[in-house]
């Protein structure tokens, strides 16, 4: 039976068009625009010569790595109140920025950066569903530039970078199991989950909740095929982008 289609035409099983523009900030150690559908997101690292206190502190080796997110005023149809503005960090944000955080730290073996601090930094140009998918997403592909320019610097000795990393969105929505949700079936998903995941097939993170419903244990196992698919394009899309 063929799949049903979407709003915008996909297959169930199918990602939005994805586009990655390398070296948009040139001030920047690696950096890429991720474009995903109309999300839009610039993913930019840069490289400290130092760490922590606290990893001064508690004698920690290695390196460090850090995230920040934010979306820009512009991003949304009504204009979103800059953080500084508000004088904090709104709780969704600061959540997004962990989960970034956590997702690229897996990726790279912090032993190898040595004394440094790596500071990730994804700027939400257009929000149209799946932003922190699309941050992760991205900020690999940031990641993977500012190592090899490192290298090529002779600051590193040897690749850091672990695996591949990349994160996809899915739900249920109408009854019907979704890759890659945009902003209008995500308001209306029953049950909304992102997974990250790396090459090898292992799970970083997973969020997953019903939205004032609940999912069914074959439920759960057909989301997370569906996103072990999308996560299996998202890492060839990478490499073709680091290619």
């Amino acid at each position: 039976m063929p799949e049903s289609t979407r709003s915008d035409g996909r297959l169930t099983n199918q990602l939005r068009p994805l586009r990655f523009q390398n070296h948009i900030a040139p001030h920047a150690t690696g950096s890429t625009l991720i474009e995903w559908g109309s999300t839009r997101v610039i993913c930019g690292v840069t490289v400290e010569e130092s760490v922590p206190r606290w990893m001064k502190e508690q004698k920690v080796t290695g390196g460090w790595l850090t995230a920040e997110y934010s979306m820009l005023p512009y991003s949304t149809l009504q204009r979103k109140q800059r953080d500084i503005f508000k004088g904090k960090l709104d709780g969704r944000s600061s959540e997004i920025q962990r989960l970034i955080g956590r997702s690229i730290r897996a990726a790279i073996d912090l032993e190898k950066v040595g004394a440094r601090t790596i500071c990730v930094d994804c700027d939400v140009l257009q929000a149209d569903g799946g932003t922190r998918t699309a941050a992760i997403t991205g900020a690999f592909v940031a990641l993977s530039l500012a190592v090899t320019k490192l290298m090529a610097e002779k600051k590193l000795n040897e690749n850091p970078i672990l695996k591949s990393v990349a994160a996809v969105s899915v739900g249920i929505v109408n009854g019907q199991p979704l890759l890659d949700l945009c902003y209008t079936e995500d308001v209306a998903a029953s049950v909304d989950m992102n997974l990250v995941m790396n090459s090898a097939g292992e799970f970083i993170e997973l969020q997953g909740s019903g939205e004032e419903s609940t999912f069914s244990e074959s439920q759960l196992a057909d989301l997370l095929a569906l996103g072990k698919t999308g996560i299996i394009q998202l890492l060839a899309a990478q490499q073709k982008a680091l290619a």
